[in-house]
């Protein structure tokens, strides 16, 4: 799509989770005029009371008259399902308008989302992101994206309201692809991290004292300085839920049959969630992997 130089001063956010109200929330503490919808009107009313804005009955109509629509739904259907048909919010944006897709969905999807963006001559950045709650609430997220240059162009300004690290990575499906490789990397991180804290204990060693100790060397790393201690409580409220993992991981599993990429560890680790998930633990945060061994 060709480069659209106007500036982005109206925005439309699709989706007030978890992740979704702290981040256009930043947008609205920047000065945007922010449009929003989610599911439960409660909410959007909720978050306009808070922040200001306007609320809308439809993604189409939140849509309309905005620069950029932002989404963050929860995967592949619902992202299809706020943004095709008459009620989508492709029917609401005008030429030379942008949509960012900030959902974990599949790589497929963002293809698919392209080019119906393009069909209406609006522009589309995939452009999933990691950090979970605190960090969209504290505005440090890391937004990885894909898409054509003159739009990830257009769209970076607005998405460093809320992100410390925004970077393209390459064409459309490009964002989607790299959230893959981030969650496999945690995957086999909580894992190791949950086995070794299982080890120390039967072990008989002080946990936090371990910790303390192969967290300054090359064990470290941000699961261990930031999840270590609320494992060790037994607490697993903390982050992103194992559904939302197990649906992650899924997608990677997919994505990696395409290619003929060999994931496994990342396999074992989606069946050690399908555990966790029987023990009545789909709402625990990824952590909880802990508690599969402890049992």
């Amino acid at each position: 799509m060709s480069a659209d130089t106007r500036t982005l001063r109206t925005a439309a956010f699709i989706g007030l989770g978890v992740m979704g109200s702290p981040m256009a929330g930043h947008l609205a503490a920047a000065g945007l005029d922010v449009r929003v919808y989610n599911r439960t009107r409660a909410r959007a009313e909720q978050w306009c009371e808070r922040y200001g804005g306007s609320h809308h009955a439809t993604p189409s109509e939140a849509a309309q008259g905005a620069d950029i629509v932002l989404m963050c739904v929860g995967n592949d259907d619902d992202v299809r399902s706020v943004t095709l048909g008459t009620d989508g919010v492709l029917a609401g944006m005008s030429a030379g308008s942008l949509l960012v897709d900030h959902t974990t969905a599949s790589a497929d999807l963002a293809r698919e989302l392209a080019v119906a963006a393009r069909e209406q001559s609006v522009g589309f950045v995939d452009a999933p992101v990691s950090g979970g709650q605190q960090g969209a609430i504290n505005g440090v997220l890391t937004i990885m994206c894909g898409g054509d240059q003159a739009d990830y162009d257009r769209a970076a300004p607005v998405l460093t309201h809320y992100g410390r690290m925004v970077k393209r990575i390459g064409e459309t499906g490009a964002g989607q692809t790299t959230k893959m490789v981030n969650q496999i990397c945690i995957a086999g991180l909580v894992q190791a991290l949950s086995e070794g804290l299982h080890f120390a204990e039967q072990a008989g060693l002080d946990r936090d004292a371990v910790i303390e100790v192969i967290s300054k060397g090359a064990a470290g790393s941000w699961q261990m300085d930031n999840r270590h201690a609320t494992m060790i409580k037994n607490e697993y409220e903390h982050g992103f839920a194992v559904d939302w993992m197990r649906k992650d991981l899924g997608i990677c599993l997919a994505e990696a049959r395409r290619i003929d990429a060999t994931l496994p560890v990342t396999a074992l680790v989606d069946q050690f969630y399908a555990d966790v998930q029987k023990m009545d633990g789909g709402r625990w945060d990824t952590s909880s992997l802990l508690k599969r061994l402890d049992t």
